[in-house]
């Protein structure tokens, strides 16, 4: 590997406003590509919480730059999420491409904020920018990122924008406030007369994007103008996609890969691994996926960007384009698309206690006969959320004690007579009615074994509005391997605690609710030929 040195350079952009970056370049009189990363967090971390630090890439033979965006870090203006990334990033690229040693060539790497920095600064098209690798990403940012189905995403939300607000503090040296959204920070949620929206974050961050979030519980105009979705229609690059299965912004991921593999010309790869939003390792919850699940991302990208920035080509680049962790065996597999098997029905029944015995409730192939399950939700002991991917911390964890709560109905498989193997969409279909013109429903997937252990694999969360029947509840995408002789299991609740607000059954949008108006719901779960409630798998 190559000396590296570092030094700090700042740039300017159309408007006038600096913005400042580490350099880090090998000690060598050759040229060479630019790979750059804005993020917001002060560029000092450079998002080592997933990837490998940036000496390590630059070592790898490329000038590394990793900026602060607008008015974080040590660079001037003022922090609006998202609002100057186009502008800014294309600015940046132009400046990074003339670096002295620089080839002209640039790639852009990062996830989370830093994976949809690269989206909104390819939008202009920058000749410069050869190549991306967007990582955890929002492709429409309502749907991807600040709401699930209806459903605003509490815990990611509030905690994310606790997280924005203490640094803004600090850079403002207010150690009052810092120490307030620091402590709040370590006890959430926060428990307000409008749970969705605490005092806290009212009084110290008024200007929050949260509260426009939560003020825009629909998909209008403001979520229009800020979504890549709808700017993204001309940019055309090779791309590598990265996601875990239990990162919250998977659909967001998947939705952006599905689009472009598309409608590109360019190879589009796509790699999803048995993580949470960080960090990437082998345990996730409470598994352990193994050897193979340890991230190998930092040298997957560099043989991405020795292919498009310098033209050297990789075997590991010579698989099939989309490459899927499966859980269960714990192996990565290929495939020539995001996998879209025939879906197969697997249809709900009971004895109508369903709340009360973990063996009344079944799963069977076969259209059962008619039978109805009572479920009631309490607000006052709300579900509470356990990993998924919604929930901090997130992955698998045993939940056969969350399991025996009489609000939550579960639904059973006979043991497998051999391996079950999921790969793709997954949607539960439910018939119900509910005495409030509101409710939420939570639906769990989980791997029953034989000595009665239960390990949640995906999930679901919808907030329903409305009388349309059945209740679609899309889950997380999977790839999952089930063993032979155990058996798997839905698991339906009424809430999600923390990660999704308490439905208080009134109707109201979260930003309205008050916890004194939460009222008890019974909801009626119909299963039968004439309301045939069930899951659909992509069974491989």
């Amino acid at each position: 590997m190559l000396k590296v040195k570092k030094e700090t350079a700042s740039m300017y952009t159309r408007d006038g406003v600096r913005l400042d970056a580490d350099v880090y370049r090998p000690d060598s009189s050759e040229k060479f590509p630019v790979l750059l990363m804005r993020q917001p967090y002060g560029r000092a971390i450079a998002s080592t919480v997933v990837y490998a630090h940036p000496s390590w890439y630059a070592a790898q033979g490329y000038i590394v730059v990793i900026q602060d965006v607008r008015g974080r870090g040590s660079s001037e203006g003022n922090f609006d999420l998202f609002a100057h990334e186009i502008d800014d990033g294309f600015d940046t690229i132009n400046w990074t491409s003339q670096l002295p040693g620089s080839t002209g060539k640039v790639g852009m790497y990062g996830f989370s904020y830093q994976g949809m920095t690269q989206l909104y600064a390819a939008i202009n098209s920058h000749s410069a920018l050869k190549t991306i690798c967007p990582s955890m990403v929002a492709y429409d940012l309502y749907s991807d990122w600040a709401y699930e189905n209806g459903a605003f995403c509490l815990q990611a939300n509030l905690g994310w924008a606790i997280q924005i607000a203490a640094e803004t503090a600090r850079l403002q040296s207010d150690e009052i406030s810092f120490q307030k959204l620091y402590t709040a920070s370590r006890n959430l949620p926060l428990y307000d007369l409008i749970p969705a929206n605490p005092s806290l974050l009212k009084e110290l961050a008024p200007d929050s994007f949260y509260h426009t979030w939560l003020n825009h519980p629909y998909p209008d105009e403001y979520w229009e103008n800020l979504s890549p979705k709808n700017m993204m229609q001309d940019v055309d690059l090779p791309m590598l996609h990265i996601g875990g299965w239990f990162d919250p912004y998977l659909r967001g991921t998947l939705n952006f890969y599905k689009e472009m593999a598309s409608r590109s010309q360019f190879i589009q790869y796509l790699v999803i691994g048995p993580w949470v939003h960080l960090p990437w390792g082998r345990k996730v919850g409470a598994l352990d996926y193994g050897q193979a699940a340890i991230s190998s991302i930092d040298k997957l990208q560099i043989a991405w960007f020795d292919k498009f920035l310098k033209g050297i080509d990789s075997e590991i680049l010579n698989a099939p384009p989309v490459c899927l962790f499966e859980m269960g065996s714990n192996k990565w597999r290929y495939f020539d698309a995001f996998p879209s098997y025939h879906q197969k029905s697997y249809y709900l029944t009971s004895n109508g206690l369903a709340s009360i015995r973990d063996d009344d409730g079944k799963l069977v192939e076969a259209h059962p006969q008619s039978s109805e399950d009572t479920l009631v939700h309490d607000p006052w002991r709300p579900v509470p959320a356990l990993g998924g991917h919604a929930s901090i911390p997130g992955g698998s964890f045993e939940r056969s004690s969350l399991d025996i709560r009489s609000d939550i109905l579960t639904y059973t498989s006979a043991p497998l007579e051999e391996d079950l193997s999921i790969a793709g969409d997954i949607v539960v279909e439910i018939y119900c009615q509910a005495d409030a013109p509101s409710f939420d429903l939570c639906a769990v997937l989980s791997e029953v074994y034989s000595d009665g252990r239960v390990y949640n694999f995906t999930q679901g969360y919808i907030r329903v509005n409305s009388k349309q029947l059945p209740v679609r509840i899309p889950l997380q995408a999977i790839c999952m391997k089930i063993a032979k002789g155990n058996c798997w299991r839905l698991s339906l609740s009424g809430a999600c605690f923390p990660a999704y607000p308490v439905n208080s059954g009134t109707g109201k949008f979260p930003h309205e609710e008050r916890a004194i108006e939460a009222r008890i719901i019974t909801l009626k779960v119909n299963c039968g030929e004439n309301n045939p409630s069930r899951i659909l798998l992509s069974v491989v």
